[in-house]
């Protein structure tokens, strides 16, 4: 089997597969975890708060593969922080959150907005009725994570391939082969295309427009020397959805405090799209930075 792609999604396909008996061979254009794709970056949130059943399932069952394999590969990926929602007077994703996670098994609690203040101090809860904190959620080191997953594929005897790759010609209902940037061809008994903003690109006749990469800023903030309010052991996680979805990661393991907007962006190119920081979303993080925090 060949899957392409050694991101969140084709690297655990390549290793599940794998340890299924499966022949496999990963490529990636870039590597794991690469500035451009979707799974780089310094972290990512596992939560299991969703409207739609099925992610909270999802989240409920990636959980325990994390912690599994964090223990047979001697690395801490996951930081379990919890993960706080504050909810506005839209709180039907947390309402319908809830009753997924009762059904999953998941431990949470619901906080008054008097008693999330009296916990997060550092936090202005202006305008915030209750908050929805899950206890087993956290943040992934995403980047690492990829690279951890290539690691444990090649221990346990995959192979991998630093190449991009443009599909062959469709014969008699199958894939004839693949074509490589080396200029080489591949073929396999089955494909497994994981390359999340670029399937559109692969497959412009089957996905086309289906698939719209955007643009999402992120920021890192220092923080006051010296103030313990802004680690993850005293915050962690926070989110709050409402006209614009802002969330955070306290601590990062000491790289900055993350803020982002989840709002979709303009259309954006994966590929060559200018990764500069934005001014405008700058301006707007720093703005909800200092309207969120309680000034002490």
């Amino acid at each position: 089997i060949l899957v392409v792609g050694a991101g969140a999604f084709g690297g655990w396909t390549a290793l599940h597969l794998l340890r299924g008996g499966a022949r496999v061979t990963l490529l990636d254009a870039w590597g794991p975890g690469n500035s451009r794709a979707s799974s780089g970056g310094e972290t990512r949130i596992l939560r299991a708060t969703y409207k739609d059943r099925i992610y909270t399932d999802l989240a409920a069952r990636a959980l325990p593969l994390w912690q599994e394999n964090e223990k047979n590969w001697g690395l801490r990926l996951f930081h379990q922080t919890g993960v706080m929602w504050m909810a506005d007077e839209d709180d039907a994703l947390e309402r319908a959150a809830i009753q997924h996670m009762r059904d999953a098994g998941l431990p949470f609690e619901e906080l008054s907005a008097t008693e999330a203040a009296r916990r997060y101090p550092q936090i202005n809860f202006h305008g915030i009725r209750w908050a929805l904190r899950e206890k087993n959620a956290g943040y992934l080191l995403a980047r690492r994570a990829c690279q951890a997953v290539l690691a444990g594929f090649l221990a346990e005897g995959g192979e991998y391939r630093l190449a991009a790759v443009e599909p062959g010609a469709m014969e008699r209902g199958a894939l004839s082969g693949v074509k490589l940037s080396d200029g080489s061809t591949f073929v396999a008994d089955q494909y497994v295309f994981a390359c999340g903003p670029w399937l559109g690109k692969l497959f412009p006749d089957v996905i086309g427009g289906r698939i719209k990469p955007t643009r999402q800023d992120v920021f890192f903030f220092g923080t006051p020397v010296g103030d313990s309010r802004s680690t993850e052991e005293s915050l962690g996680v926070w989110l709050a959805y409402g006209t614009h979805s802002w969330y955070g990661i306290a601590g990062n393991e000491s790289r900055g405090f993350k803020i982002a907007n989840d709002t979709r962006g303009p259309a954006f190119d994966p590929t060559s799209g200018d990764r500069v920081p934005d001014a405008a979303a700058l301006q707007a993080a720093q703005q909800a930075a200092s309207a969120g925090a309680q000034q002490s």
